[in-house]
């Protein structure tokens, strides 16, 4: 009798602590986000983004992956050309970084946020949009503004998306340092971490940070030119070319820019580096720009290690823990190509959004391993309590729940881009129909190019699609 009042206590306990914590599908504690988002992936890839977004859960605002399921929304509304939706679902996940952002500051949800991983896991907090995810937000919207006709509205959201940045550079670090000092306060060294869990250098390559994105400061760029302020764009292809440094069109926008400003110190400082501007005074051509994503980023996996932590008593004691991982190295990616008069022209990576997922994951290891230790060490002794009062049967039950329950957090903005590249040249003005070579097939783009401005082709290829949208700004 009292065997079976404990199972209904504990039961009861359980659900009574997720409904005073967040608003959370039981199924969302056992099974991980990345499993769920295989039917949308799946779609994603075969160019059915429609299929794709009605594959993705439609979850009320308190829930605590709203605003990630607004990013994939926004994201697959943005492929589907359907720039209203997109951009009604990314003005949403605006809003949950906004409140999140806020509750941060005055510490009012810290607590309540903590409760559901303690008895649980990860899963239970609500998702915090990391900050290269962000950016790649307000690029979204701002194109999504583009297409719609305001160049206006398409500024304001490169502003955000840079300002994330600044403000990254800024807390990045001493976040890290402080997540790193309380990991060790567990008992868990950086050392030891790092010797258990799966690499990730072979994705992350020489990345110094996980927010730092060349793209949306050149996409920034190349619409304050289009805006007629040259000065606003020749800083911010300067911070992209800091980021990126190889990249050759970067470098002659530099060229370009430095010359007509008449930034002559930096002028020979970047012909150094780059070598002289190449100048194209056609005019009878115009100025073209191809931005072109491709591929989609991996899902993260679960890995499970084996870590010491200090029990109760200063006792250390190994736990098996759960946690995010990208595993595999980077896919390779071949560039698009054209010709155009006997010239070639080939796109160049301007940012590898999978480096930057995987940067941005390593650099939280630190802060998933303290709460996983904080939950292991609660669990455990919930099961000695358990087993003290209810003998076998409640040292199973804990023992089962601990087990089921610790699952990593596999939450991401999935159907991002893996790579995003970009090229320019110069097209001769009017009505033209250029062939581009994408991995060797071909895609005849129409575009009607100007002697004035920029027009902006945007290509998207994902497994079997190949798409386009052009532009003149």
């Amino acid at each position: 009798m009292f065997k079976r009042l404990l199972v209904k206590f504990f039961i009861v306990f359980f659900f009574a602590s997720l409904a005073g914590c967040t608003s959370i599908g039981i199924a969302d504690l056992f099974s991980g986000y990345a499993q769920k988002m295989k039917a949308s992936r799946s779609a994603q890839l075969s160019g059915d983004f429609i299929k794709a977004e009605s594959s993705i859960a439609v979850l009320n605002q308190a829930h605590n992956n709203y605003g990630l399921s607004q990013l994939e929304r926004g994201r697959l509304q943005f492929l589907a050309n359907n720039w209203q939706a997109s951009q009604k679902s990314f003005e949403l996940a605006y809003h949950v970084i906004q409140k999140q952002e806020a509750a941060a500051k005055i510490q009012l949800s810290k607590g309540v946020k903590t409760l559901g991983a303690v008895i649980s896991n990860d899963n239970a907090i609500a998702y915090e949009i990391p900050r290269y995810e962000q950016s790649m937000l307000h690029s979204y919207q701002a194109l999504n503004y583009l297409y719609q006709g305001s160049l206006e509205g398409a500024l304001v959201e490169v502003r955000r998306a840079n300002l994330v940045q600044e403000r990254a550079l800024k807390e990045n670090q001493a976040e890290i340092y402080d997540a790193q000092e309380k990991m060790v306060s567990t008992g868990v060294s950086n050392e030891r971490l790092n010797s258990s869990y799966p690499s990730m250098n072979s994705t992350i390559g020489d990345l110094k940070n996980g927010f730092q994105n060349a793209y949306t400061f050149y996409l920034s760029g190349l619409l304050y030119e289009a805006a007629k302020q040259p000065n606003d764009a020749y800083i911010d292809y300067k911070r992209a070319i800091e980021i990126f440094p190889d990249n050759t069109y970067v470098q002659q926008d530099i060229l370009r820019l430095a010359t007509k400003l008449g930034m002559y110190e930096d002028l020979a400082v970047f012909k150094k580096q780059f070598g002289k501007y190449q100048a194209q005074t056609d005019n009878n051509s115009g100025q073209v720009v191809v931005i072109y994503e491709q591929g989609i980023v991996n899902a993260k996996d679960e890995a499970k290690l084996n870590l010491p932590l200090f029990n109760t008593g200063s006792d250390m004691k190994f736990f098996s823990f759960a946690l995010p991982v990208y595993r595999g190295g980077l896919a390779t990616l071949k560039p698009l190509s054209i010709d155009i008069e006997g010239q070639n022209y080939q796109s160049q990576e301007i940012v590898r959004l999978q480096s930057l997922a995987s940067k941005d994951l390593q650099e939280q290891l630190a802060g998933l391993v303290t709460r996983q230790a904080i939950r292991l060490v609660a669990k455990e002794q919930v099961r000695k309590k358990m087993s003290k009062a209810g003998g076998d049967v409640g040292n199973i039950l804990a023992s089962l729940y601990n087990i089921a329950s610790e699952k990593a957090d596999t939450r991401s903005w999935s159907s991002l881009p893996d790579s995003v590249q970009l090229m320019r040249m110069n097209v001769p003005i009017g009505k033209q129909q250029l062939a581009f070579s994408l991995a060797g097939k071909k895609k005849m783009v129409d575009v009607d190019i100007k002697n004035t401005g920029v027009t902006l082709i945007y290509v998207t290829s994902i497994g079997r699609y190949i798409a386009y949208q052009s532009i003149n700004l």
